[in-house]
């Protein structure tokens, strides 16, 4: 992969991570739908069975759901073979699994007890903030 086709390369151990663009892409859609807390772990080096965690929180079912039809279109236009998505009707999260990346949404209650950015506490977390281009203000200013 070439530079300029990579998101944010952050380096550890003076070793760059790069990042697929499909990365930037789901982080840019997780936040334009108002994603909460989004995070992106490297765990290539923890993990024989993916390269990057994405964690994000919804806010209720209805916004779950909303962000696994995105993910899904995402995904797809990408060209990323999915593997599998598991999701329970009443379970507060959702999990896709696409091999070099793995994107788990949660309801709040449910990001606080399973904690996985605890899990993967040695893995290296990523500037989200470097995937995410700035919104473009949507209205003129409102005089206080």
């Amino acid at each position: 992969m070439t530079e300029s086709s990579a998101a944010a390369a952050p380096e550890t151990n003076d070793t760059p991570i790069e990042v697929p663009p499909v990365i930037a892409e789901l982080v840019q859609a997780l936040d334009d739908k108002k994603t909460e807390d989004i995070k992106v772990l490297a765990v290539g080096e923890q993990s024989s069975i993916t390269d990057f965690l994405i964690l994000g929180t919804g806010m209720a079912g209805p916004h779950l759901r909303a962000l696994r039809v995105e993910m899904e279109k995402i995904l797809d236009t990408a060209h990323a073979p999915i593997a599998g998505v598991d999701f329970g009707e009443d379970s507060g999260w959702i999990v896709f699994d696409a091999y070099q990346v793995m994107i788990h949404l949660f309801l709040p209650e449910q990001r606080d007890i399973y904690q996985l950015e605890k899990l993967w506490g040695d893995a290296a977390e990523l500037d989200v903030s470097a995937m995410i281009k700035p919104r473009e203000n949507l209205g003129a200013p409102v005089d206080q």
